[in-house]
Order: structure tokens, then C-alpha cells, then sequence
């Protein structure tokens, strides 16, 4: 649901980007984003899947991926993580059935902070969003990875 102005309206929008500070304090490349905004300037990884030009559900994935999925639907995206057992998810602390999945799988889950701020399309904080957020990490490398946030995510 876009209107003329590009916007959505308040509270509608999956796009919600992560903090550039973050893929920083992780000190990793990934190989792939898999659901990166339309320009594909967010994560710092080599190649990127968005949803108006490739994806990220319908293609294959290869190597160490990056994944900060919709919200609004992320079953598919958590399953298919975990099948590809390599890589760092941004996900909710939820009641669904798919935060089983992931609890489960992950070698390491480091909860960030309660007031949690992503980025807006403009590159400027967004407001904290109202739910729990968790980096989750699958391969050794990924999870030593998050042993290089430390605490320091605001």
C-alpha cells in the first residue's frame, strides 16, 4: 500500500532499516541480504534481495546471509533461515510459532535493547518500536559475531 508521496501511512510499513552502527559493532561480511530495501545500501553484504526486483523467499540462497525480514509475515522468511543454517537474523521476541523454530536452531541470541531504534527510508531514527528485538545467529562465526556488540546496541 504505497501512496503518490511514496509514504505509508503511520504504523503500515515493513520498512523499517537496521542502524548501520549495528552491521559495524558486528565486524562480518555477509555474502547476502535477503530482504534489503529496494536499493540495497543497508546491510553490508556483497549481493542483495528486495522485494520489487528479486525475491527473497523465491530465490535460492548461498553463503553467510543477513536477514531483517517483514514483520508482518515472518514465518517463510524464519523457516527458510533456518534451512540455510548460515547467517544473522533481526527478528521480534514473540509468542509465534515460528520464534520456537529459531529458538531453538540458533547458537547464539543476543536480545537488544527495549527502545530499540531502526532507521527510517531517509537514514534518520525512527521512533523505538513497541516489541523486543533479537539478533539470532546461526554458524560459529555469526555467533561469535555478536559477542562483538557487547552490550553497546542502543
Amino acid at each position: 500500500m504505497t501512496n503518490v508521496n511514496n509514504k505509508m501511512p503511520k504504523g503500515k510499513s515493513d520498512e523499517h532499516y537496521t542502524p548501520k552502527t549495528l552491521f559495524d559493532q558486528l565486524n562480518i561480511t555477509f555474502d547476502l541480504d535477503v530482504a534489503a530495501p529496494h536499493d540495497g545500501t543497508n546491510a553490508k553484504a556483497k549481493k542483495w534481495f528486495c522485494k520489487c526486483c528479486n525475491d527473497g523467499l523465491l530465490t535460492d540462497w548461498y553463503g553467510n546471509v543477513w536477514m531483517n525480514p517483514p514483520y508482518s509475515a515472518p514465518t517463510e522468511w524464519v523457516q527458510k533461515f533456518v534451512n540455510h543454517g548460515n547467517g544473522i537474523a533481526l527478528l521480534p521476541i514473540t509468542r509465534g510459532r515460528w520464534w520456537d523454530l529459531i529458538w531453538n536452531r540458533s547458537e547464539a541470541i543476543l536480545p537488544l535493547a527495549y527502545n530499540y531504534k531502526f532507521e527510517r527510508p531517509d537514514g534518520m531514527p525512527s521512533k523505538p518500536i513497541v516489541f523486543r528485538t533479537a539478533l539470532y545467529a546461526i554458524g560459529s562465526e555469526n555467533a561469535e559475531a555478536l559477542k562483538n556488540i557487547n552490550g553497546r546496541i542502543r
